[in-house]
């Protein structure tokens, strides 16, 4: 088993607590408005990590050809009841990064999904390059991560002064699952990018007003979740808001050519 499958696997249960909760409500929504903007019907769809198909299922419905993966045949298995349910196709395989090959071949897609699994992961260059060569010419990778240029502020926000302080130097955290993790920098990973021959069009902040509400806390009545949404998902388009946002999403585009060099690691 993978390292990060090991990681992740510690706090499965919690986050299965949590699904309906208001920060997973707020991440899964914000998260969807902006896939809105690339997602077209007939586009083929690789959600590596889907979890439980939260996004995999709503482009199902917008007609994508969509296909998931994940280590947990647990998760897996909430996926296919909800597309069934919904009457939806979406094919599962139980795998990791590590052995999208055994399950996938050499098979590339149109919008390739990695959401909240850079953080488990010890190696970014790496598993940046599998996702990419996943990415048909012209294709979208959609990468969400840990926004290490403000990994003090939900302990600020809290008031816990001596965590916030210990955070401004360091790239690893204890999330909410009670995993350790870690944050990463959005200049980094579009140099990454585009070694992997992929460019930024668009960047986003994820949970920006609510991240430092507790775990658990439950959604509002839907008039205020409307308008708390509609606040979350504003600010996460808009500076100065979005640089301090929990998580970042970013969009990248693969170049239309193939036959891309990875670039040397940048100075420090």
């Amino acid at each position: 088993m993978a390292e990060d499958e090991l990681s992740f696997t510690r706090g499965e249960s919690n986050w299965t607590n949590q699904l309906g909760s208001l920060r997973n409500v707020i991440r899964q929504e914000v998260i969807a408005s902006h896939l809105a903007e690339v997602a077209q019907p007939g586009m083929t769809v690789l959600d590596v990590g889907c979890g439980q198909g939260t996004q995999l299922l709503r482009l199902a419905e917008a007609g994508c050809a969509v296909t998931g993966v994940d280590p947990s045949e647990n998760l897996l298995a909430l996926l296919r009841t909800a597309s069934s349910e919904r009457g939806l196709t979406a094919e599962t395989h139980q795998a990791s990064l590590d052995n999208l090959t055994d399950v996938l071949g050499a098979r590339t897609y149109d919008l390739v999904c990695a959401h909240g699994l850079l953080m488990y992961l010890p190696e970014r260059a790496g598993a940046i390059d599998v996702l990419a060569s996943r990415v048909t010419p012209g294709g979208v990778l959609s990468l969400t991560f840990r926004n290490g240029d403000a990994l003090a502020m939900r302990h600020g926000l809290r008031r816990n002064w001596q965590a916030a302080i210990e955070a401004f130097d360091s790239d690893t955290y204890v999330n909410e699952l009670g995993v350790q993790a870690r944050a990463d920098h959005l200049d980094d990973i579009e140099q990454e990018l585009a070694a992997s021959g992929l460019t930024v069009e668009r960047w986003f902040g994820v949970r920006v007003f609510n991240d430092a509400v507790p775990a658990g806390t439950p959604t509002p009545p839907a008039d205020e979740l409307a308008e708390l949404l509609a606040a979350e998902i504003e600010a996460s388009r808009r500076d100065p808001y979005r640089h301090v946002a929990s998580q970042t999403h970013v969009l990248a585009r693969r170049q239309t050519h193939l036959g891309t060099r990875r670039l040397p690691p940048r100075a420090s």
